[in-house]
C-alpha cells in the first residue's frame, strides 16, 4: 500500500510540473493522454520545460535528482534547453537551512560548531541531493570543507528504492528482455551504493584510498580526509581551490591547455578502472575543479566503483580489440566471459559488432550520435541474448560522464586515439615481463612460507596407506608411485620457482 501512495504521488508531481507532455508528446491523444486529463487542472505551466523537470525532479528526492544529473552530462541526447536546467541539479539543488546544518553538527559531535571548529560558516557553498558542503576553519587555522548529510534521507530512499525495486519485478515478468537485463540486480546495485553514501565514513575512508593511489599524480589532485573531525552524517576534508570544469572559457582565460585537459580526463578514467580496479563513479562537472596548472581535483567521493581482476581483463580486452578494430576478438571475448549463450556463432556475433561500430571510428566526439549508436548497440545485444553485468553498471555510467564531459570539453576529441597507447602499455604490463615479475613477487612470501613445510607434508602423504601395505595389488603400487613422481615434480617447480624469484629479485633490485 505505501508503494502505491508513493507512486501515485509521484504521478501527480510529473502532471503538476507538465511532465506528461514529454510522455505524451508522440501520441497526445491516446488513452494516456485521456487517462490523465482531469489532473490538468493542477499542472503550473508558467515556467519553461527544462525548469519544471529540475524542478519535479527536486520535489521528487534524491535518487530523481541522481537520475537528472546523469542526464545532465548527455547534451548531444538532450534539448540545450533542458541539459542547462539539469546541469543545476549537480551542486544547485536547494541546500537546507543553516539551523539544520548546525543542528547535524551538534547531534554528530555532542557540542555546538562553535567548539568543534575554529569558525564555521551556515551558510552551505554547495548541496547536492545527499548531503552539502559548508567552508569552516579547523582549530590552528587550516581551512577545511565539511560535508552534512540531509537530515531525514533514509525513510524517503527506502521508499523510493522498494518502488524501483517493484518496477524492476514488473519488467522482469511482462517484458520478454526482462530476465536478460536483470533489472532486480541493477536495483540492487544501485541501492547498494546509494546506502553507501549514507554513510559519510564509508565515504571518507574512499576520499583516502583514491588520494593514496594517486600521491604525487600530476593529472588528479585529492583531498586530505580530517579524520578527528569525521562522523558518520560528517565529513570533513581539506579545502581545495580550482575552478569547476564546466566553466571552459574561465579556464582557457587562465592558461589552461583544454585539449590536453580533456585527454588528461580520459587517462585519468582509465588509471583507475585498469591500474586500481576502483573508479570515482560520479564524476559530472559538479564534482570536479580544475587547478590553474591544468590538473583535475576531484571533490565528491560518495559514489565508488571496484573491479576485479578479471573483470579487469576481459573489460582491457574488449577495449583493446575494439580500438584495433578486431571484433572478432570483442565477439569472442564477450563468449569467454559467459556473456552470451555458448552457441552463439562467433561469426555472426563479430558482423553484428562491427556493423554498430566501425561507422564512428576516425570521427571526433562532436560527429558521434551516441544515442543512436547506444540503442544500436542494444537491439544487438537483445538479437543475441548477453546478459547485463551489474557490477559493470557504475562503469557504464561512469563512461558516460567521461564521455560527456569530454565532449564539453573538446569536441575533436579523439576518444580512441587517446585511450589506446594507454590501454596497450597497461595490457603488456599485465601479460608480458613486467607481469610476470609482479605476479612473482606478490605470490612470492606465501612460497617461502610453504617450502619448509614441504618435507613434512610430503612425508605424511607418502605414509598415509601403509596400514593396508599387505594388501596392496600391482596397481596400487603403480598408482603410488605415480603420486610420488607428481609429488616430486611438483617439489621441484616449486623449489625452482622460488630460486626464480630470488634472481628476479636481484634482477629487479
Amino acid at each position: 500500500m505505501r508503494r502505491f501512495v508513493r507512486l501515485l504521488r509521484i504521478l501527480f508531481i510529473a502532471v503538476r510540473f507538465g511532465l506528461d507532455e514529454f510522455a505524451l508528446a508522440g501520441n497526445p491523444t491516446g488513452w494516456l493522454a485521456r487517462s490523465l486529463r482531469p489532473l490538468a487542472r493542477y499542472r503550473r505551466l508558467e515556467e519553461a520545460r527544462g525548469v519544471r523537470l529540475r524542478r519535479a525532479l527536486e520535489t521528487l528526492g534524491p535518487i530523481f535528482v541522481k537520475f537528472g544529473q546523469v542526464l545532465s552530462t548527455r547534451r548531444d541526447l538532450l534539448p540545450v534547453d533542458i541539459a542547462d536546467e539539469l546541469a543545476k541539479l549537480q551542486d544547485q539543488v536547494p541546500p537546507f537551512s543553516p539551523e539544520q546544518a548546525l543542528a547535524q553538527i551538534e547531534i554528530a559531535f555532542g557540542r555546538p560548531a562553535s567548539k568543534v571548529f575554529e569558525a564555521f560558516d551556515p551558510q552551505a557553498v554547495a548541496s547536492a541531493s545527499i548531503a552539502q558542503v559548508h567552508f569552516a576553519v579547523l582549530p590552528g587555522g587550516t581551512e577545511a570543507a565539511v560535508k552534512i548529510l540531509r537530515p531525514g534521507m533514509l525513510p524517503v530512499i527506502v521508499r523510493d528504492l522498494e518502488l524501483l525495486d517493484s518496477g524492476a519485478l514488473l519488467v522482469e515478468r511482462l517484458w520478454a528482455d526482462g530476465r536478460r537485463l536483470k533489472p532486480r540486480e541493477v536495483v540492487g546495485e544501485f541501492a547498494k551504493h546509494l546506502n553507501d553514501e549514507l554513510d559519510l565514513m564509508r565515504e571518507a575512508a574512499s576520499a583516502s584510498q583514491l588520494r593514496r593511489n594517486f600521491a604525487g599524480s600530476p593529472l588528479l589532485a585529492v583531498p586530505e580526509v580530517y579524520w578527528d573531525y569525521c562522523t558518520p552524517t560528517v565529513m570533513t576534508m581539506q579545502r581545495m581551490h580550482g575552478t569547476p570544469v564546466s566553466q571552459v572559457e574561465k579556464l582557457r582565460a587562465q592558461g589552461v591547455d583544454i585539449a590536453q585537459l580533456a585527454r588528461s580526463g580520459v587517462e585519468i578514467f582509465f588509471t583507475q578502472v585498469f591500474r586500481d580496479g576502483f573508479f570515482h563513479a560520479d564524476m559530472h562537472p559538479g564534482n570536479i575543479f580544475v587547478s590553474p596548472t591544468g590538473q583535475y581535483v576531484a571533490l565528491d567521493f560518495g559514489i565508488m566503483g571496484t573491479l576485479t581482476d578479471r573483470d579487469k581483463s576481459y573489460l582491457a580486452t574488449n577495449f583493446l580489440a575494439f580500438f584495433r578494430r578486431d571484433y572478432k576478438r570483442v565477439a569472442l571475448a564477450h563468449l569467454e566471459a559467459g556473456w552470451v549463450p555458448p552457441a552463439t556463432r562467433v561469426d555472426e556475433l563479430e558482423a553484428a559488432i562491427r556493423t554498430v561500430c566501425e561507422p564512428i571510428f576516425d570521427r571526433p566526439l562532436k560527429e558521434i550520435k551516441f544515442g543512436l549508436v547506444l540503442l544500436r548497440l542494444f537491439q544487438t545485444s537483445r538479437r543475441f541474448g548477453v546478459e547485463i553485468q551489474p557490477q559493470l553498471v557504475l562503469l557504464q555510467k561512469t563512461l558516460l560522464n567521461i564521455e560527456g564531459l569530454g565532449r564539453e570539453l573538446n569536441p575533436d576529441l579523439d576518444l580512441w586515439k587517446t585511450a589506446q597507447p594507454y590501454l596497450e602499455r597497461w595490457m603488456n604490463e599485465q601479460l608480458g615481463w613486467r607481469g610476470f615479475a609482479h605476479a612473482v613477487k606478490t605470490e612470492a612470501p606465501q612460497w617461502a612460507t610453504l617450502l619448509p613445510q614441504l618435507p613434512r607434508l610430503a612425508h605424511r602423504y607418502l605414509a598415509e596407506d601403509r596400514l593396508g601395505a599387505l594388501e596392496i595389488t600391482l596397481g596400487a603400487l603403480q598408482a603410488q608411485e605415480r603420486r610420488r613422481n607428481r609429488l616430486l615434480a611438483w617439489m621441484t617447480v616449486a623449489i625452482l620457482g622460488l630460486l626464480a624469484w630470488q634472481l628476479l629479485a636481484l634482477f629487479i633490485h
